[in-house]
């Protein structure tokens, strides 16, 4: 890249003082271009959405890894949550999460939102349970569970937070 910068340099100018002055200018940009901070979210770590439901919302924070980035590249989501076994609530996401690279098995807390591969479902945990090799940890739920304690089914429109 700089190797073509400096012949571009050359052709534009005869004069050695501006010749070095655009190959001065070239070689800052293509310094500063290499050191440049890119900030994304598997750089910034945790992300916070709101569940929204009837009015009451809920806060949480998603984890930093491959799983819960690309459920936030889903948002905003209106889904409905429906009892599954009285300890959580589940919906059926849109499309389903990339886990290769994610750590696979957990054995949920109350308030965690997961991932169950098998099934493709987003899960709120209402309670603990054992541990199961399909759960994909996303987050957790920070503030209002309570909102999720009813019987569903219900709605949930799921979206970042504004920071």
């Amino acid at each position: 890249m700089l190797g073509k910068l400096l012949a571009m340099a050359q052709r534009i100018s005869t004069h050695p003082f501006q010749r070095r002055a655009l190959v001065g200018v070239a070689l800052a940009f293509t310094l500063a271009a290499g050191v440049m901070p890119t900030t994304t979210f598997a750089q910034q770590g945790a992300m916070k959405i709101h569940l929204q439901i009837d009015g009451a919302i809920a806060t949480a924070t998603l984890d930093n890894n491959a799983a819960a980035r690309d459920f936030v590249a889903q948002l905003p989501l209106s889904l409905t949550l429906q009892n599954y076994a009285e300890i959580e609530r589940i919906a059926t996401l849109p499309r389903k999460l990339s886990t290769p690279a994610a750590s696979m098995g957990m054995t949920p807390v109350t308030g965690d939102i997961a991932y169950y591969a098998p099934w493709g479902n987003l899960a709120i945990y209402l309670s603990g349970t054992v541990h199961d090799r399909g759960l994909v940890r996303l987050g957790k739920v920070d503030s209002g569970l309570a909102a999720l304690q009813r019987p569903g089914p219900f709605a949930v429109r799921i979206e970042r937070a504004n920071d």
